[in-house]
């Protein structure tokens, strides 16, 4: 990955239970990496816990770090993502977007390029509704939708995942299914469009 330079970063965040929505991810990542002058800045957010005093560490013991408010005032635009639950975005992830009222009352965000990913345990498990539920809180952030346009061949040829919402995955029951070639393409590609638009909107 390249070197950041300083107001091009895309933030790439994510809530991942079994690794699928890290792995797109990290694909989404390779495909901003491969557009000059921008790079990938990785976030994810912590579980949400049932018992009020719990808490987790302020620093995840691997992976990405945690997010902050200021990550999404850096970048120059956002790819958000995280599994289905029952058709929606994981709790983890709407319980931090919930929290970003500062940075919407200020606009922090609006003008900026964002997309969305997500992976599902079944082919029909809610993945179009699940990007659509969470392009709901970029737009009232006033960002700029971005998503995969048919011109990607591995769109209509994929049999395992993928939008024109958004980069998507088939996971399987246990969550152990591997993202397959088309999958990996449109991730990439989604990054790279995400970077391209956003380094034309941050001139």
């Amino acid at each position: 990955m390249q070197n950041a330079v300083p107001g091009r970063e895309i933030l790439v965040l994510y809530y991942s239970h079994h690794g699928s929505v890290k792995e797109i991810a990290n694909h989404i990542a390779r495909g901003i990496a491969q557009v000059p002058g921008a790079t990938a800045r990785l976030r994810t957010v912590p579980k949400v816990s049932p018992l009020c005093e719990a808490t987790a560490a302020a620093i995840p013991d691997y992976g990405a770090p945690y997010v902050e408010p200021r990550d999404l005032e850096e970048c120059i635009g956002m790819a958000l993502g995280s599994p289905t639950r029952f058709g929606n975005m994981a709790a983890p992830l709407k319980y931090f977007l919930d929290s970003t009222s500062a940075l919407w009352l200020k606009g922090a965000l609006a003008g900026k390029p964002g997309a969305v990913f997500t992976s599902t345990s079944s082919m029909h498990g809610g993945q179009e509704s699940t990007l659509l539920s969470m392009m709901l809180p970029l737009l009232h952030h006033g960002m700029l939708i971005v998503g995969i346009p048919f011109t990607e061949p591995a769109l209509a040829d994929t049999r395992e995942g993928g939008s024109p919402y958004g980069a998507s995955h088939v996971a399987g029951s246990e969550g152990i299914v591997a993202l397959g070639k088309d999958e990996k393409q449109l991730a990439i590609a989604l990054g790279r469009r995400l970077a391209e638009v956003a380094l034309k909107l941050a001139r």
